[in-house]
């Protein structure tokens, strides 16, 4: 391997990526856009559930429980005169839940009587609505225990606590797994456009009738490729870290030695579609479908990979974003190391290596 040959690819590609500002502005924008808009306006945490409640009783007691909605930062409570106007808020998507308080309400609390309380709730969003149901029927249940606890306190008292996201904030669980999303879109889909765009051009048969070894070119590409990755995970974790306050209690080396290693795979994973298709406007859509895609919907970035079937399961074992989202996941929340993620950092060597190989003998071929 000659280090001069490496700077000379180094150098030439690195003026390629300069004559392309747009590529490389939404290459160093990429991360600070993400990151703004899952930070701040993409949001998975269920409050300020737009409530209406139609209190049939108008007791001091209904009134109690009127007012524990309206204490309540999951609810924002307005009131109700009949079921119509309940019905017709569902329908307008005004309302997503409604509460009914019977007529009968503060007679059979007094009476330590079983009394319901309504909820009728708008289920066009499953998700939402199951998660609105569910603090709409622990707030009921805390407030019932409450009201006869006075009269018969209770002999076991159940006490949570949440670690790791204490405010069980959308946020802290989705920023870190966002961070391989960035470096992956940087990763596979800029690479992949490198040779084939040398083809295109008519210049990699120059490259291929000079001294320079497949393996120095993919050195000398890939360097240009791997700072610019580096410089979009320092960006991202200070963004994480002191803008977006996602708390960070692990290694940040380990997070950067997380990095090389996803990046050098994914990186060659670019390049070698880059080399087998040809074709710039082709190797951008197959990297899209096997790259970025999977990594946005099947790494456990947004959706838990054990709700998934378990056919698609046994498929997100071969997606290195799946590995690095658990590494990432885990020194920012966690605060664990080495003893509990080796196996995945085991696993993004080997993909880095293989990936590293299979493209090496990729870029042997000559023209045909």
């Amino acid at each position: 391997m000659n280090r001069r040959r490496i700077q000379a690819i180094a150098r030439k590609e690195y003026l390629h990526v300069i004559r392309d500002p747009r590529s490389l502005m939404a290459a160093l924008g990429m991360p600070i856009l993400l990151l703004a808009l899952f930070g701040y306006a993409l949001s998975f945490d269920v409050d300020r559930i737009q409530t209406v409640i139609y209190d049939q009783d108008q007791t001091t007691a209904s009134r109690e429980l009127v007012q524990s909605f309206s204490n309540s930062r999951y609810f924002e409570v307005n009131h109700a005169q009949s079921y119509e106007e309940i019905e017709t808020g569902i329908m307008r998507n005004e309302v997503l839940i409604g509460v009914i308080v019977p007529s009968d309400y503060a007679r059979n609390m007094a009476l330590g009587e079983k009394t319901d309380v309504q909820l009728l709730i708008d289920g066009s969003d499953s998700n939402t609505a199951e998660l609105a149901k569910g603090y709409a029927q622990g707030l009921i249940r805390q407030h019932a225990a409450e009201t006869w606890g006075k009269q018969r306190p209770a002999p076991i008292e159940a006490r949570m606590r949440t670690w790791y996201n204490s405010d069980l904030k959308s946020r802290n669980y989705i920023v870190p797994g966002l961070i391989s999303v960035i470096l992956m879109i940087i990763a596979a889909l800029l690479t992949s456009l490198t040779i084939a765009k040398e083809w295109e051009n008519g210049t990699m048969e120059q490259l291929l009738s000079t001294p320079v070894r497949p393996f120095e070119m993919l050195v000398g590409k890939l360097s240009v490729y791997f700072v610019l990755g580096v410089l979009d995970m320092i960006v991202a974790l200070v963004l994480s870290v002191f803008v977006l306050e996602t708390p960070f209690r692990g290694n940040v080396i380990l997070i950067f030695f997380a990095g090389f290693l996803f990046l050098t795979g994914a990186l060659s994973f670019g390049m070698l579609l880059s080399a087998a298709t040809r074709s710039q406007h082709m190797a951008f859509q197959v990297a899209t479908v096997t790259s970025f895609l999977p990594a946005f919907l099947l790494s456990g970035f947004m959706f838990s990979i054990e709700n998934m079937p378990p056919a698609v399961q046994a498929f997100t074992y071969v997606i290195p974003a799946r590995y690095f989202v658990t590494i990432l996941k885990g020194i920012f929340l966690k605060g664990v190391g080495l003893n509990v993620l080796w196996a995945e950092f085991l696993f993004l060597a080997a993909y880095a290596a293989g990936v590293c190989l299979i493209t090496t003998r990729k870029m042997r071929q000559k023209i045909a």
